[in-house]
């Protein structure tokens, strides 16, 4: 939500315009910066109640140019072309347009993408299937595996069997 609405806005507006006091009188009056009110006023003047109403611009790169060209031929401050395209934002909008335009030309005046770039990356496809032959060898490995686990723990059982044998024989000779 805005920090002021428009009929706030317009409060003030109409206040400054009817009074002789200044900027800074009606600012202080009203708790305002006295910049806030010199461009709600311009705004006013410039556009009426639509200069006060809260804009979500989004420009173009050739809407850009065309304001900074109108700005150096009829040698307007930031301020003044933004009041009189109607720029949201206020002078520092078109001062940021200018400062990108002389570094980088006018590649630099279009508007990048907001926000955080996807992370996730189409899935890929899955890798074909080996073929049936392929199945069938490893069903065969996988049978010699299965019977060389099998000798393995059929020798440790007998080992164990043997050790406990002779621990026993042990125990025996030893009770006299």
């Amino acid at each position: 939500m805005a920090k002021h609405d428009e009929s706030f806005k317009l409060e003030v507006v109409r206040r400054y315009l009817s009074e002789t006091s200044g900027a800074q009188a009606i600012a202080l009056r009203y708790g305002l910066d006295h910049s806030t009110v010199r461009r709600w006023v311009k705004g006013y003047q410039q556009h009426g109640v639509q200069g006060l109403r809260k804009k979500y611009g989004h420009y173009d790169a050739q809407f850009k140019l065309g304001v900074l060209r109108q700005m150096w031929a009829e040698e307007l401050s930031c301020r003044q072309a933004s009041t009189l395209f109607d720029v949201r934002g206020g002078h520092n909008v078109v001062s940021t347009w200018e400062r990108q335009y002389h570094e980088g030309g006018v590649d630099a005046l279009i508007p990048k993408p907001r926000g955080r770039p996807k992370k996730m990356t189409a899935p890929k496809p899955p890798e074909p299937t080996p073929a049936h032959a392929d199945d069938a060898r490893t069903l065969q490995a996988l049978r010699k595996e299965n019977e060389y686990l099998r000798a393995e723990v059929a020798y440790l059982k007998k080992l164990d069997a043997l050790v406990r044998a002779n621990r026993q024989a042990a125990q025996k000779k030893r009770k006299p």
